[in-house]
């Protein structure tokens, strides 16, 4: 057997009949349909109004994302957060292609800030001159 409603679980086919004859005796047989019209119009109107709130609060919270333009907070942010980290990485792979170059595209890169190359057979600069 299926349960009529949620509520009405724990209560027997005895205790339903008792509820009825309460009901007819309270409002008498001629009044219970309009009471059924009137329950059923205000159930329409409570579950119309939640239906507009709900509406309400939607609308409300489309307008909100449209005035903080959240998608463009995140990409600016995102932009400036990875821009330097772009930058970093650029200079060091130059940095390390640099350094495997070989020597003629050193001096084409450098043409303009000549790099001095310090060989093994040349004296250290930092050792003191004899000859003076």
């Amino acid at each position: 057997m299926q349960p009529i409603a949620l509520f009405l679980n724990d209560v027997a086919g005895s205790e339903i009949v008792l509820i009825i004859l309460v009901v007819l005796m309270f409002f008498g047989s001629k009044s219970i349909p309009g009471i059924a019209k009137t329950l059923g119009q205000a159930l329409y109107q409570i579950r119309n109004a939640s239906n507009d709130l709900q509406q309400e609060i939607r609308r409300s919270g489309q307008e909100m994302k449209a005035d903080l333009n959240i998608k463009d907070i995140l990409k600016e942010t995102e932009e400036s957060l990875t821009g330097p980290i772009e930058q970093i990485t650029t200079d060091i792979n130059h940095t390390v292609h640099y350094g495997s170059m070989p020597k003629q595209v050193k001096q084409q890169v450098t043409a303009g800030n000549p790099v001095e190359e310090v060989s093994d057979n040349a004296p250290d600069q930092n050792q003191s001159n004899p000859t003076s």
